[in-house]
């Protein structure tokens, strides 16, 4: 028996937390979401609950086997299939009216001002190595005057940061240009997570090696990722509740119980935040080294 599929019975336990008057608002919003993997796959289904309206989503990916321990949508019967076709099959199930675009090539130059047309946010949900991808994308937004939201999964926490029109942008906060993609990984990490909480408890380096694009992760920072940001984006959505925009952001590490709140103008070029990166360098160095001697 097919069930009716009525929008204001399936998300009133919304109400409450958000009026009425705010939820048929939402409805009317569209988030563009770029990268359905690790963190994009729980972004869309969770904004999705949260009763968006619509989305435009991108990913030129394929599930496989790697992808079952953190992406939402990964399992046996998805292995080998497009995850744009698969997430957005999901987020139908959840509500059959949604508007859905899918750009199933990712983005590039060429189609970022398509990707992003009436949208009202944007979630950072790339690839953490697709840096010019990301760079070209949150230049886009700024240009267009989109609100982007980036919650990194590290460790099992998520660091936050949220680049509001007017306020500072990403690569003022990043400080890419001219880096080699070892350095930019460097700055990215750095930049999100100044505390480092996850370094702590890491518990063999030898698994990270930003040369080779690879990482550990975890589904518990997976999905503090796509709370944070459904909470991020309502506030955004509504113009309601304070926005921590950079330079300001904040990193919560479920495994450490912590949360900090940090602040750095001048982004990476901050002088604090330089002897972190000079540090990071340091550390980065040596975890190379135990790469290669636990490769011996």
């Amino acid at each position: 028996m097919s069930a009716r599929f009525e929008y204001d019975e399936a998300f009133s336990r919304n109400i409450g937390w958000v009026t009425t008057k705010e939820q048929e608002a939402l409805r009317s919003k569209r988030v563009a979401i770029a990268g359905m993997g690790g963190v994009g796959g729980g972004h869309l289904l969770t904004l999705a609950r949260l009763g968006i309206g619509a989305f435009t989503i991108s990913d030129f990916d394929r599930f496989d086997i790697a992808n079952f321990n953190r992406q939402a949508g990964a399992t046996l019967a998805t292995i080998g299939r497009p995850k744009v076709d698969v997430l957005s099959d999901m987020a139908l199930q959840i509500n059959p009216d949604l508007d859905i675009r899918r750009f199933p090539d990712g983005v590039s130059q060429d189609n970022l001002d398509d990707f992003l047309r009436d949208a009202d946010l944007y979630v950072d949900s790339l690839d953490f190595f697709a840096f010019a991808a990301r760079r070209a994308t949150f230049a886009a937004c700024r240009r267009l005057g989109i609100p982007a939201i980036t919650a990194a999964p590290l460790g099992m926490g998520t660091a936050v940061l949220v680049f509001m029109p007017g306020g500072m942008s990403f690569e003022e906060y990043f400080c890419l240009e001219g880096c080699n993609e070892e350095e930019m990984g460097i700055r990215f990490l750095f930049g999100l997570s100044p505390g480092m909480l996850q370094r702590g408890y890491l518990v063999d380096p030898s698994r990270v090696n930003l040369e080779e694009r690879r990482g550990p992760s975890t589904i518990a920072a997976c999905q503090l990722c796509a709370g944070v940001t459904a909470t991020e984006a309502l506030k955004i959505l509504l113009d309601r509740g304070g926005v921590i925009s950079a330079p300001r952001g904040y990193q919560f590490d479920a495994y450490r119980n912590r949360l900090v709140r940090t602040w750095r103008p001048g982004g990476n070029r901050n002088p604090l935040q330089r002897i972190g990166l000079w540090i990071a360098r340091g550390q980065l160095r040596r975890m190379k080294e135990a790469g290669a001697k636990h490769a011996e």
